[in-house]
């Protein structure tokens, strides 16, 4: 096998193991590692928690002597910096790898080229770019965040195949069928918060767990306007063991927050002009806690709001083999919507499967560019908008 293909085929087993990190590792990068002579594999790791050992050191720990004049792949360029493990380049230099391929050059401004001139500095050879976009779309939420200072917006939901989320009674269980839904709770597991609007709070009396749990508990997050949350609701009744943020507009009475603080919750005043503003004053919230992943369940305003504001990022979408009907049966997503087919967002990548007869797509939206965006401004008279 010539060189560069060995390359591609070592550091596509990198990403492989960098992927076991997703949930655990959050808000650090996924990483991985794999250390080679040729084809012949000395050893392998991953980073598999926040605060532990990362995938270079944890590969070196394994190699041992044998790492001496190897050829070391890792997903993303090695840290430079003392956080909470030494700097990774260090490692490299100490153990005397002979030759360093990076899949991709890493923007947190402590790193950003450092580590790969520290390594050159030491007279290694360093070659970046190998397999660099499949990189960067297994680490988009980290890059995002440490772009932007926003969390990877994830919407969720389920339909029938006339794309009722419900029926006009506000009936919603269930759309989908227990596979689908073991598919959600896995999503929860893995996410820092989990997003619904006010009346998706109040109709479902949602619990907004994970069951089982995953590696990560999820701040359960209300979009509620006017601070109405009832403390009977489930949400409220679990604060003290999963937290709440109720995410309310300024106008929210005082008594009303306060009647939520002193139930257990956080509630959070959005501040902004338009309820696209005040969404993006939560994201920023959240990307300020250093929270990597949302998931947003609903409702169809919240989701139409979120789309109008062109705010999210990917879509996992259940489609139930059954027929609701109605004329005032709710959609998924409201807001004010495009006015011509040709701009709708499309899904990039996607992914389907049937899940005991529900069909199941997930993938990324591509982002429509300015001058083809129809509504720059959410829905005004919603209350699943702060």
């Amino acid at each position: 096998m010539k060189e560069p293909d060995l390359d591609r085929w070592h550091m596509q087993r990198a990403l492989e193991l960098a992927e076991r990190g997703q949930g655990f590792v959050e808000p650090n990068p996924m990483v991985g590692c794999v250390i080679a002579r040729g084809a012949g594999v000395i050893a392998e790791g991953w980073h598999r928690r926040f605060g532990g050992p990362h995938a270079e050191v944890e590969a070196i720990s394994v190699a041992g002597k044998r790492a001496a004049g190897a050829t070391l792949y890792v997903t993303l360029e090695p840290c430079c910096h003392q956080g909470k493990t030494p700097p990774c380049s260090e490692a490299l230099i100490e153990a005397g790898i002979g030759r360093i391929v990076i899949a991709q050059r890493d923007p947190f401004p402590k790193v950003d080229g450092g580590g790969i001139r520290a390594l050159q500095s030491a007279g290694l050879a360093v070659e970046v770019g190998i397999l660099e976009a499949e990189a960067q779309r297994l680490n988009a939420p980290f890059l995002k965040l440490t772009k932007t200072a926003r969390p990877w917006v994830i919407a969720k939901w389920a339909m029938t195949l006339d794309g009722k989320l419900a029926t006009g009674a506000g009936d919603s269980k269930w759309i989908s069928g227990e596979g689908s839904r073991a598919i959600v709770h896995e999503l929860r597991g893995r996410v820092d918060a989990i997003v619904v609007g006010s009346r998706t709070a109040a109709i479902d009396d949602p619990l907004l767990t994970a069951r089982p749990p995953g590696p990560r508990a999820a701040t359960r997050v209300v979009v509620d306007s006017k601070a109405t949350l009832p403390c009977d609701s489930q949400l409220v009744r679990t604060a003290g063991d999963v937290p709440v943020l109720v995410a309310a507009g300024s106008t929210a009475a005082e008594a009303k927050r306060r009647r939520l603080t002193d139930a257990g919750c956080e509630v959070f005043v959005c501040s902004g002009e338009t309820h696209a503003d005040r969404l993006v004053s939560l994201l920023e919230e959240l990307g300020r806690r250093r929270m990597t992943n949302i998931l947003v369940e609903g409702g169809g305003q919240l989701l139409g709001n979120l789309f109008d504001a062109n705010l999210i990022d990917e879509v996992h979408v259940f489609l139930a083999p059954k027929i609701i009907g109605g004329a005032d049966a709710l959609s998924p997503v409201g807001g004010h919507g495009l006015h011509l087919a040709n701009n709708a967002l499309s899904v990039q990548d996607a992914r389907i499967q049937v899940v005991e007869g529900d069909i199941y797509l997930c993938g990324r939206l591509s982002k429509p560019s300015r001058k083809c965006s129809e509504s720059s401004s959410p829905s005004r008279t919603s209350s699943d908008a702060p």
